[in-house]
């Protein structure tokens, strides 16, 4: 059973930053695709950052690049997103996500990843 649980969101000045943590457990799979999607009020789900497991390689959505880091620690079974010079529309609540072949119930697609699983999710907001 895979289960992931966020950490680290909260208030933030525009221009600020935050470090969103995911624990991670139950991945058994040597191939899988972790990710962060967020989710405004009122406004759909949308794919922040996602990195391979296979070789480390990341994704970003546009609105972020050179902004946000997706990093991982893997003897601490940790994924991170870092979040620099934060924008008011950052905000939102932000979930930890993991793509590992299965479809569900709640599935989300995005850069090539089926994101079935999912943390409780941390809110994020970006505000003076």
């Amino acid at each position: 059973q895979v289960q992931l649980v966020e950490s680290g969101g909260g208030l933030a000045q525009p221009g600020g930053s935050l470090r969103l943590s995911c624990a991670v457990s139950g991945l058994t799979l040597d191939y899988y695709v972790i990710g962060w999607v967020r989710q405004a009020p009122g406004k759909e789900r949308e794919g922040v950052a996602a990195l391979s497991s296979s070789d480390g390689s990341t994704v970003y959505r546009d609105s972020v690049k050179g902004r946000f880091t997706i990093s991982r620690n893997n003897a601490k079974n940790l994924v991170y997103l870092q979040m620099n010079s934060l924008k008011p529309e950052d905000t939102g609540v932000y979930y930890c996500a993991v793509s590992n072949g299965s479809r569900g119930t709640d599935t989300f697609y995005w850069r090539g990843a089926f994101f079935a699983f999912w943390g409780q999710g941390t809110q994020v907001t970006v505000s003076s």
